[in-house]
């Protein structure tokens, strides 16, 4: 049995991770440890607060019990507005703290897509638009060509994890864009794992989103491959190239 241990800020769409071990069809738990979200707010300051070293490491020790051979930070926002360096030294000390390997959701983006072998992306965000931008940024960072940047302007998480179906293919499609490659859906309190495969029947194309490929980023940091297609394009893909751990 492989068992994968997620960092998951407050209550929103952690129903995901259950939905999404049920569809791996496979030896693999996943563990999900909740986090003080502090402030609920799609806001810079509230952002870096919630993805502060201490808040992270309250939840490391549970995450131990529960046996996890890798951990990821299962938020996307909660990484990338630190910038580049700044969530590559984000997930450092918690690699450090948790004496496992380590990743974020804003890196299984930029690892998932060279996975995909695509470079131009669209991004679908339910964030204000500043906050939507700094998530452009860091995939420029990483290398990938963003075409079209959509936010949604929810300040909450709570919001966005009331979202069902009809408003998340409906996001998907209105950001979109013809030169992008696959579509970007970034927040970790939407719930996606029901819709993958609506998803890219709509757009006709792959589309990422941030609860699917926090459990690949997982996978792939324990070296395993797992083929599920109800999980989209991303867990159906023979690797394009291999991605180095950390």
């Amino acid at each position: 049995m492989t068992a994968l241990g997620f960092l998951y800020p407050g209550h929103s769409a952690e129903d995901d991770y259950p939905r999404i071990e049920q569809l791996l069809g496979s030896d693999i738990r996943l563990a999900v440890v909740h986090t003080d979200i502090g402030e609920d707010a799609h806001r810079v300051d509230a952002l870096l607060e919630m993805g502060s070293p201490d808040r992270l490491a309250a939840g490391v020790e549970e995450i131990r019990r529960s046996g996890a051979e890798a951990l990821v930070w299962a938020c996307t926002s909660g990484s990338f507005v630190y910038g580049w360096e700044g969530a590559h030294e984000q997930v450092r000390t918690l690699a450090r703290t948790a004496g496992l390997p380590a990743s974020s959701t804003s890196f299984a983006f930029a690892h998932a897509i060279r996975e995909l072998g695509v470079r131009r992306v669209a991004i679908g965000a339910t964030y204000p638009d500043d906050v939507a931008a700094l998530f452009a940024s860091f995939l420029k960072a990483a290398g990938a060509e963003v075409v079209g940047v959509r936010g949604s302007g929810i300040i909450t998480a709570a919001e966005v994890g009331t979202w069902g179906r009809a408003e998340v293919v409906a996001l998907a499609e209105a950001a979109d864009h013809p030169d992008a490659e696959a579509v970007l859906l970034p927040d970790t309190a939407l719930h996606t794992a029901a819709h993958l495969r609506d998803l890219e029947s709509t757009v006709g194309k792959p589309v990422l989103t941030a609860n699917q490929v926090t459990v690949w980023e997982a996978l792939r940091l324990t070296a395993r491959r797992v083929n599920a297609p109800a999980l989209g394009t991303l867990f159906t893909k023979e690797p394009v190239i291999q991605v180095a751990r950390g």
